[in-house]
C-alpha cells in the first residue's frame, strides 16, 4: 500500500467498510460451519443440508438489490446502519426463541441474507472515496471483508461444541455490536455522491449489455467462493469423516486463500489489466474444480485443490471490481447491488447443487463439474467481449488498463 493510495481517499472509512463487511460475512455463512451439528439435531438429509446453507446466499442476492437502492437514496452509511440493525435483531430473536425445525432454520437463513447484502453497502462506501487508478486496491481491501467466512469456519464449530450451536447465534451478536459502534463513529460518506435515481433509471441499466456480462462473470467468481465457503465443512465431514471442528479448520484454510488474494487480484488488475487477470483466474478455478470433483483419495490433496480454486476465485472477484467502477462509476451503487446479487445467485446454485448431487448420485462430482463448465463459459465470453470493451469504454478518459 503506497503513500499515494493512503492520501487518495479516506482511510477510516475504508477500515469501517472492511470491518462491517468482515463481520457481516462471518454471520452470513455461519450456518455452513454449524451445518454438521444442526443437521444432526434436526435430522436433515444431504439435499436439505445443501438448501440450508444455500438459502442465506440466495436471500443475500435479492437483498443486495434492495441495499443498492438504499445506498443510492440514503447513502452507504445510513444503508449500512439499517442492515446491521436488522441482522442483530434477527440473531437475538433466533437465539432467544431457539431453532426446532427445518423451516425455522430456513427462516434464520433468510434473515442472515441481509448480512450478505452488506456487499452492496461496503463497496460503494469505499469506492466513492478513491479515483480510478486506485479502485482495484480500494475495493480489494474493502472486499477482503469476505475473510469473515474464515472466522466463522475457525470458531463457530468449537463454540458450538462448548455452548451448543443455538447459543452461537447469540454469541456472534457481541462482535457485531462492537463493529456497529466503530462504523457509527468512523464511517463517512464521500462528498462525491451521485444524485438518487428513479426506478426507471435502474431499469435502464439492465438494458446495457455490459451490466449483464458483469453479473454473469461475478456469478461465477463470487458464487464459487461463497458457495464453497458455505458447503466445505459439510463436504469434508461427508467425504473424509472429519469432526465438525476439524472440518471447520480445513474449510478456514481454503477460505483464507480466497479472502487473502482478493485485494491482490484487484492490485494485479490495476497493474496489468482486469481482463487478463480475470481470464487467468477462470482457467485456474475451472482446473481446480475439475480435479477435486473426482474425490481425491487424501485430505491434503483436496485441501490443496480447494486452496488453488478459491484463491483463483478470490482474485477474480478483485479483478471484476477493478472493471465495474470504470464502466459504471456514476451507477456504482445499483451496479454493486446487481452484480453482487448475481454473485449470490451463483453461490446458491453451487451450494444447493452440491447437496442435490450428493443426494441423487451419492457423490459431489456433478455439482463441481457443472460449475467448472460455467467458469470455462465465462472465459470464452470474456475473450469475446474484451475487444469491444477496449475499443469503446476502455478508451474513456480516467479509465486505467483493462
Amino acid at each position: 500500500m503506497n503513500k499515494g493510495f493512503l492520501k487518495a481517499g479516506h482511510l477510516p472509512t475504508l477500515v469501517s467498510a472492511f470491518l462491517y463487511f468482515d463481520l457481516s460475512f462471518m454471520v452470513w455463512v455461519i450456518l455452513g460451519p454449524l451445518g454438521i451439528q444442526i443437521a444432526k439435531t434436526l435430522g436433515l438429509n444431504a439435499a436439505e443440508k445443501g438448501l440450508m446453507v444455500a438459502i442465506p446466499v440466495l436471500a443475500g442476492a435479492g437483498l443486495r438489490i434492495v441495499n443498492g437502492v438504499l445506498v443510492d437514496h440514503l447513502g452507504p452509511k445510513r444503508a449500512g446502519i439499517i442492515a446491521q440493525l436488522v441482522v442483530i435483531a434477527g440473531l437475538v430473536v433466533a437465539w432467544l426463541h431457539g431453532i426446532h425445525s427445518f423451516t425455522q432454520i430456513l427462516l434464520v437463513g433468510a434473515i442472515l441474507g441481509m448480512a450478505g447484502a452488506s456487499f452492496a453497502v461496503a463497496l460503494p462506501l469505499a469506492s466513492r472515496w478513491y479515483p480510478a487508478e486506485h479502485q482495484g486496491m480500494a475495493l480489494g481491501i474493502a472486499g477482503a471483508g469476505n475473510s469473515g467466512t474464515v472466522l466463522a469456519a475457525l470458531f463457530a464449530p468449537s463454540l458450538a461444541v462448548a455452548y451448543g450451536w443455538n447459543n452461537v447465534l447469540g454469541l456472534v451478536v457481541l462482535p457485531l455490536l462492537a463493529v456497529f459502534a466503530f462504523f457509527l463513529v468512523f464511517a463517512k460518506d464521500s462528498a462525491d455522491q451521485p444524485p438518487p435515481k428513479s426506478l426507471l433509471d435502474y431499469s435502464k441499466i439492465l438494458k446495457v449489455g455490459d451490466a449483464w456480462w458483469f453479473m454473469f462473470f461475478y456469478g461465477v467468481t463470487f458464487g464459487g467462493f461463497v458457495g464453497l465457503s458455505s458447503s466445505l465443512s459439510i463436504y469434508y465431514n461427508d467425504q473424509y469423516g472429519l469432526t465438525p471442528v476439524v472440518a471447520g479448520y480445513a474449510t478456514a484454510a481454503c477460505v483464507f486463500a480466497g479472502s487473502l488474494l482478493r485485494p491482490i487480484g484487484g492490485a494485479l488488475a490495476d497493474r496489468i489489466g482486469g481482463i487478463p487477470t480475470l481470464s487467468a483466474m477462470y482457467i485456474a478455478a475451472a482446473a481446480a474444480l475439475i480435479v477435486v470433483s473426482f474425490g481425491l483419495p487424501h485430505l491434503w490433496m483436496a485441501i490443496a485443490g480447494f486452496v488453488i480454486g478459491m484463491g483463483a476465485l478470490g482474485m477474480g472477484n478483485g479483478a471484476i471490481f477493478q472493471l465495474v467502477p470504470q464502466r459504471f462509476r456514476r451507477e456504482i451503487g445499483v451496479m454493486t447491488g446487481l452484480v453482487g446479487a448475481m454473485g449470490g445467485v451463483g453461490g446458491f446454485y453451487l451450494a444447493s447443487s452440491l447437496g442435490l448431487s450428493k443426494q441423487m448420485t451419492g457423490n459431489y462430482q456433478a455439482g463441481f463439474l457443472v460449475f467448472a463448465a460455467l467458469a470455462l463459459v465465462a472465459l470464452v465470453a470474456l475473450t469475446a467481449a474484451k475487444k469491444v470493451w477496449r475499443a469503446s469504454w476502455g478508451s474513456i478518459p480516467g479509465t486505467v488498463r483493462i
